[in-house]
């Protein structure tokens, strides 16, 4: 059995929202993970990055006041830091992330989503 594939979803996000629409119109029903309610652990979102081939701060959200008030612009903080802090701040974590097939895209634009299925 394959895997289901999921979706961190925020419903506020315009595109996580058009992300989301974009599967469903390919009849796709994904597990849709409300990520700022569920944060993925330390291990997934290493999983993650890895299989987006991206290093934590390409995944984070540095507009975000968090970004700042934590000081992660910091060169020195390591990926563990970098990747415990987007656990505890979910907010950080750019969206909306779609896993399938043994991949992972973001969804920005919604587009980019089509070639992992």
């Amino acid at each position: 059995m394959t895997e289901p594939i999921r979706i961190f979803h925020n419903p506020r996000c315009s595109k996580s929202r058009q992300t989301l629409e974009l599967l469903k119109e390919q009849g796709i029903e994904p597990e849709i993970i409300r990520y700022l309610e569920t944060p993925p652990t330390e291990q997934e979102l290493t999983n993650i990055l890895k299989t987006l081939n991206r290093e934590p701060r390409e995944l984070m959200r540095t507009g975000e006041k968090e970004y700042k008030e934590l000081g992660l612009d910091n060169p020195d903080l390591s990926h563990g830091q970098l990747i415990a802090a987007m656990v505890a701040n979910p907010k950080l974590i750019e969206r909306p992330i779609v896993l399938a097939n043994g991949k992972a895209e973001v969804g920005r634009p919604p587009e980019n989503v089509l070639a992992i299925l």
